[in-house]
C-alpha cells in the first residue's frame, strides 16, 4: 500500500527520512529517479540516510510504475520519494490510487517562483500541480510532520 509520495530535491536524508517514515508507518522507501540508479554516489549517500529498519529500493520512473502496478509492492507501506514535481506528475497519472502529494523541499531556479518556505515552482509544473489538483489529488506543503499543513492551492 502506497502511504506517502514526497517531492523533495534532496530526494532521502537525515532527519527527514527517519521522521517522515515514522509517521507515515513506511517499512519500504521507493526512490523514484531516473538518475539515481546510475549514480554510485549519490546512491550511497541515499543509502547512508536510510533508517535501519525500512527497506530501501531505488529505481528510474518507468520501472517504478510498473512495480507499484505489477502488486510486488503491496505487502509493503510504501513511502515514494521524488526529485520534482515532474516525476511526481509521471508516477501520478500512472498510478490513480496516489491521492495526495507532499511538497517538502523544491530549490528555486531560473523562472521558478517561491511559493512557501523552501518550494520553488516552475510556471509548468505549477500547471501540472494545478492539473492535479483539478483531478482530486491533495497537494500540501510540509517540510516535516510538526509543520502545520498547507494547501498548495492556498499559496498559488
Amino acid at each position: 500500500m502506497i502511504t506517502f509520495l514526497r517531492v523533495d530535491h534532496r530526494l532521502l536524508h537525515g532527519q527527514v527520512a527517519f521522521s517522515w517514515t515514522q509517521y507515515v508507518g513506511a517499512d519500504c522507501i521507493l526512490i523514484a529517479n531516473d538518475d539515481v540508479p546510475d549514480d554510485e554516489l549519490r546512491k550511497t549517500t541515499i543509502k547512508l540516510a536510510k533508517p535501519p529498519s525500512v527497506k530501501l529500493v531505488i529505481k528510474n520512473i518507468h520501472d517504478s510504475i510498473e512495480a507499484i502496478k505489477s502488486g510486488v509492492t503491496d505487502k509493503y507501506q510504501l513511502f515514494i520519494v521524488v526529485e520534482s514535481v515532474n516525476d511526481a506528475w509521471r508516477i501520478i497519472r500512472e498510478v490513480p490510487e496516489i491521492t495526495s502529494i507532499n511538497l517538502g523541499g523544491i530549490k528555486a531556479r531560473e523562472g521558478s517562483k517561491n511559493i512557501s518556505k523552501a518550494i520553488n515552482l516552475l510556471p509548468d509544473e505549477i500547471e501540472k500541480l494545478q492539473q492535479l489538483v483539478q483531478a482530486g489529488v491533495e497537494v500540501e506543503i510540509r517540510l516535516v510532520p510538526n509543520d502545520r499543513k498547507q494547501l498548495f492551492t492556498d499559496c498559488v
